[in-house]
């Protein structure tokens, strides 16, 4: 069946903030959508309040806009846009029950728009747990026994009809396992039901049968309305039974399963995906195994494009996201071509002749007291992805592609003695971050296969092959001599460099030399779809140690990009943004080839770039991309500036070893993050920065702080996000982050230097992108923190056009940061951080490369920043590309009155983090960033957009009801006017006896109400987290009281956290929060598309140049 020609125009929902759970697989899967819309002649109309996507760039879509993805803004652009159909399949679990939301409250019957990818009726069967029991049972499958809940009481009596303790709790309408876990006791229910409960949007809840240390399976179908069933691909979990998918190694295809286990896996997921009725589009089904007996469990399915679908796509080369989309438009797939082979139908299954393993990165140490035990809630930040010929090959690339220190697989020092062993065995029975490096140095110490099953239950395959590369180690090690056998067969298994030179004693250089002397280079396979059986046309590859290279010969000179690596706080999508803008920019020049390892971005859509390498970025990695695409023709050069640390961290081993590196040299990109170095630009220029000095020890440290003054922010060399950094106000706080610091691995001058700089109070932060060609200065956006300084960039609420900032002020930023850029040598991109205090501009820090508000700005400003510093990287100049239309005539130094304000609001996880107790980890920010993801609030003024960045980041501010304050005493003046306009638009505030005080002083009704420390009182009387936890508070103002946690401040904030109910931690965000609440009262928020926005601009500026 062709294109349904009754459908013009498709309203495509997307995924929100970046989550845990939810991430930027998201944003791969919608853009795919969007271009094949586009592509058949379809208006695209795109919701979404992710500023960081490629999918909300103004050339994805005919309307894009960037709102909150609630239920009342949904029905304001229906009913703008008058949408045909609605495809809620492609953003998450955000985008499904925001579709259900509009079914329920009969907004798309009133309009008259059609649901298209899946049903309403199919959406139900997938994600009511009774519903899909009971399609799971027609279909003549197994369900684990269990029982609905929605109450505490018909929790307990659940458990007493599944026989009693383990039991597996799981909420309707979550994704990412938010609210799930392992109930092992009562108090283990009580903490899980209760927070299942209430994550699931029908308060829902499912009990069931342990299953747990069975083997996880995964299937990927698609469906068509001709009935057509297809498995893309089969998934297999390395940890069994209890651990989320998310936060497992996987591997594809499946490896320990029969051919006849695989068949009946196939049987039933073909049966159910017809039962549910999902006739358009993909869907994700989980089995489990029992490995004694061979008995089949479905665990679950998602009706939709799912986490699993973006890796399956990337591990086959088959574009789930993008048939889907032509699936929902009337398609069939018999009627789809491959893009890969071009010659075969969607209809071919692909086959896969390699093995593709994926593993987690986590962000624990970011979350101090968080529980590191792994569970049914996923707690992964991001992943790598990795293929080879061999599952020990896949596996060692994905381990290093990781990157982050001490996680892969070593050898060093003397093998664990028999109590080390047994430690180590009894350690890996608890599914953590490094289960598997604990179980490779069991082996090391002599733990046999079946001991190790025992105690972990992975399956006996896998313990297998890490046996195997145990005795490749040893023979790599205790070979007379390094020949090209020895070398070849640990190449074969994954080893890197790097790991063979610890293993022989040697250095990582003489490995690379020795192997290069033998001729030992990997060749470069294709991702075909079909196992070689037709030809590939799209040069998508990966590195093997094998026979013939598939890297074919070109004229044209090409630019290799180096991506970001796995998603982490600190370097997310943001940079995946920049990398996929500066490979659409310089097509038309060059051809483009992207290296890059994460399975859920854009960049590694196989048809973004003109050549994909999906490998590690190591130096060794990177080094032979570069070899091999130097062999098959010129190569202009290296981007390493636009994927944020990692690759920036490779630039200066890069450059020594022969390869050009386009825009700012890896010299000038060390001057910026020198001190000594930097602090002489600053001079030159005449600009002051904040006391500061450096350390290499503890004792050194201690004087320097001392000589500056405290209080003081203290950081390690080299880290992204603000990994380490924290604001110390007297020396025994210095003398504990010391500790702590000294504790990690590697020590606190692992990089290098520590920083110690005079931290300023009560400064306004500036933010600042900008573009320098090394003539001319383009500022591309200055942004003022809500938050004051001393909270991460990342983390702080920030708004563009600045607030309180004067022409003047702007101006005088823009030579400064001319100035730092000239200093420098910047060619390109710039990322600037002052503050301002007391009339003084502070230099904070400056970051030569692509920055993670680059996105944000351009969204807001209509410019697209990376596209061009892209192309200054390559020669062109900003005169050039003024002429060429692609910068505007004036930057952000010339106001524009009649602009739209842009919020930026932070999007925290700290309910996905609890302590071993089931506690919320502290949701005070700091100079550490947290945060996953980002939205933005875009309108004519500033509270309308604060409003709005609350209602995409929170599900928005009560207009009414009960406000509890509670703050530090340095913040007890600032807070009466605001309060006070609280109590006039209806709130009841209690408050802690001091503030209550206070503010009955200044004529602010407020009722006082019980500390934590006071306990419950005679009479009853509940103390505030109380009050929280029964529901009672709906808004909690809280800032802390100096340094560190006091105890009555985290139980009210982690009590917070835990309700779900707004938190606000600074005085600037509690002023911004009424204003915004003003305005919310004022009526509904009005709605338009950034492609309106752009086209006001253009016409404003084209009227100012006529009249100038």
């Amino acid at each position: 069946m062709p294109l349904r020609p009754d459908i013009r125009s498709v309203l495509v929902i997307g995924s929100g903030p970046i989550v845990i759970g939810q991430a930027c697989e998201f944003d791969y899967s919608g853009t795919q959508a969007c271009r094949v819309l586009r592509g058949e002649g379809i208006r695209v109309i795109l919701v979404n309040s992710n500023p960081a996507t490629i999918m909300t760039d103004p050339d994805m879509a005919d309307a894009t806009y960037v709102e909150p993805i609630t239920t009342e803004v949904l029905t304001a652009i229906i009913a703008a846009e008058r949408p045909d159909a609605l495809l809620p399949t492609l953003g998450g679990q955000t985008a499904l029950n925001a579709a259900m939301s509009l079914v329920e409250a009969g907004v798309l019957e009133r309009y008259g728009v059609e649901l298209i990818g899946a049903g309403a009726q199919a959406i139900t069967a997938g994600e009511d747990r009774d519903e899909f029991k009971a399609v799971v049972e027609r279909c003549g499958a197994e369900v684990a026994r269990s029982v609905i809940a929605h109450t505490m009481d018909e929790c307990r009596r659940a458990v007493e009809a599944l026989g009693g303790y383990p039991v597996v709790v799981r909420p309707s309408f979550t994704m990412g396992g938010l609210g799930s876990g392992i109930a092992r006791d009562a108090a283990d229910l009580e903490r899980i039901c209760g927070t299942g409960l209430a994550a699931s949007r029908t308060t829902e809840v499912l009990l069931e049968e342990s299953i747990l240390g069975w083997k996880e399976y995964e299937l990927e179908l698609m469906r068509d309305k001709a009935d057509n069933v297809v498995v893309v691909c089969s998934i297999e979990n390395v940890d069994p039974v209890g651990v989320h998918t998310g936060d497992s190694i996987t591997v594809a295809p499946a490896l320990t399963l029969t051919d006849r286990e695989m068949q009946r896996l196939r049987d039933i997921g073909i049966a159910v995906i017809r039962e549910v009725g999902v006739d358009t589009g993909g869907c994700n089904i989980q089995f489990a195994v029992d490995p004694a007996t061979g008995r089949i469990i479905v665990i679950e399915m998602n009706p939709r494009v799912s986490r699993s679908s973006a890796l399956a796509s990337k591990a086959t080369g088959f574009p789930i996201a993008k048939i889907a989309a032509r699936l929902a438009v009337g398609y069939t797939l018999d009627e789809i071509p491959n893009d890969i082979t071009g010659s075969t139908p969607a209809s071919f299954e692909p086959t896969l002749d390699y093995v593709v393993v994926k593993v987690p990165r986590f962000a624990f140490e970011k979350f101090r007291g968080a529980d590191p035990v792994l569970t049914t809630t996923m707690k992964s930040v991001g992943e790598a992805m990795a293929i080879g010929r061999s599952f020990t090959e896949a596996l060692q690339k994905a381990m290093r592609s990781i990157d982050k220190r001490g996680a892969v697989f070593h050898w060093d020092g003397p093998a664990p003695d028999a109590a080390a062993t047994a430690a180590l065995v009894e350690r890996a029975a608890v599914p953590a971050e490094h289960r598997l490096l604990d179980v490779q140095q069991a082996i090391r110490g002599g733990a046999g296969v079946e001991e190790l099953f025992a105690s972990t239950r992975i399956d006996p395959w896998f313990l297998d092959q890490m046996v195997l590369l145990q005795e490749v180690a040893e023979e790599v090690a205790g070979a007379p001599a390094l020949t090209r056998d020895v070398l070849a067969l640990a190449k074969r298994h994954g080893f890197s460099d790097v790991q063979v030179a610890a293993l022989r004693g040697i250095g990582e250089d003489t490995v690379r030399e020795v192997r290069h002397a033998f001729g030992l280079r990997p060749v470069y396979k294709t991702v075909d779809t079909c196992a070689a059986e037709f030809a590939a046309r799209t040069p998508y590859h990966y590195s093997s140690y094998d026979l013939e290279s598939e890297v074919a010969p070109r004229e044209r000179e090409a630019v290799i990009i180096l991506g970001s690596g796995p998603n982490r706080i600190g370097q997310g999508i943001e940079f995946d943004y920049s990398c996929v803008h500066a490979t659409m920019a310089l097509a038309e020049r060059y051809e483009t080839v992207m290296v890059n390892c994460n399975p859920e971005t854009v960049s590694t859509d196989y048809d973004v770039s003109d050549r994909l390498y999906f490998e590690p970025l190591t130096f060794e990695d990177v080094m032979e991309v570069y070899e091999a695409e130097s062999a098959a023709g010129p190569v202009a050069g290296m981007v390493v500036q636009l994927g944020g640390q990692t690759p920036l961290s490779l630039a200066a081993r890069l450059k020594a070893a022969g390869v050009p590196i386009l825009g700012t040299s890896p010299e000038a990109i060390d001057a910026a993050e020198d001190r000594q170095a930097f602090g002489v630009v600053l001079e030159r220029a005449g600009l002051p920065a904040p006391a500061h000095g450096t350390a290499l020890s503890d004792e050194q440290a201690l004087v320097v702080a001392g000589r500056i003054g405290f209080p003081v922010l203290v950081r390690p060399s080299y880290v992204l996000g603000g990994r380490g950094m924290e604001i110390v106000y007297d020396r025994e706080g210095l003398v504990d982050y010391l500790a702590r610091a000294g504790a990690e691995s590697g020590g606190a001058y692992a990089n290098g230097p520590l920083l110690i700089d005079r931290f300023l109070d009560d400064a306004i932060e500036i933010d600042v992108d900008a573009l320098y060609d090394g003539e001319e200065l383009f500022l591309g956006g200055v942004m003022e923190h809500i938050e004051e300084a001393g909270i991460h960039s990342g983390d702080s609420a920030c708004v563009l056009p600045p607030m309180s900032l004067s022409d003047a002020e702007i101006a005088r930023i823009r030579r400064s940061t001319r100035a730092i850029a000239d200093g420098v040598g910047v060619r390109g991109l710039i990322n600037i951080q002052f503050a301002l205090m007391s009339d003084t501009l502070y230099v904070i820090e400056a970051n030569p490369r692509a920055s993670r508000t680059v996105p944000f700005v351009s969204k807001a400003t209509g410019v697209q920043l990376a596209k061009a510093a892209a192309l200054l990287m390559a020669g062109e100049t900003i005169a050039s590309l003024r002429r060429a239309g692609r910068l505007p005539g004036s930057d952000a130094a010339a106001s524009d009155p009649f602009d739209p304000i842009a919020v930026k609001e932070a999007v925290l996880p700290f309910r996905r983090f609890r302590t071993p107790e089931g506690r919320a980890v502290d949701t005070v920010l700091g100079p550490e960033m947290r945060s996953t993801g980002e939205v933005m609030g875009y309108d004519v003024d500033f509270p309308r957009a604060f409003a709005k960045s609350q209602a995409g980041a929170y599900g928005g501010l009560p207009g009414e009801g009960t406000l509890f304050v509670s703050v530090a005493d340095r913040d007890k003046r600032a807070i009466v006017l605001p309060v006070a306009r609280l109590a006039e638009l209806g709130f009841t505030i209690y408050a802690t006896a001091g503030t209550a005080q206070v503010l009955r002083r200044n004529g602010i009704p407020a009722t006082s109400v019980r500390k934590v420390s006071e306990g419950v009182s005679e009479r009853g009387e509940m103390t505030i987290v109380g009050l929280i936890e029964s529901g009672a508070i709906d808004m909690v103002v809280n800032t802390p009281k100096g340094q560190g946690a006091r105890a009555d401040g985290y139980s009210i904030r982690e009590a917070t956290t835990s309700a779900d109910k707004p938190i606000i931690t600074t005085v600037q965000e509690l002023q911004a929060a009424v204003q915004a609440l003003e305005a919310q009262l004022r009526g509904p928020f009005r709605v338009r598309s950034l492609q309106q926005h752009d086209a006001d601009r253009t016409a404003r500026r084209a009227a100012r140049e006529v009249r100038a």
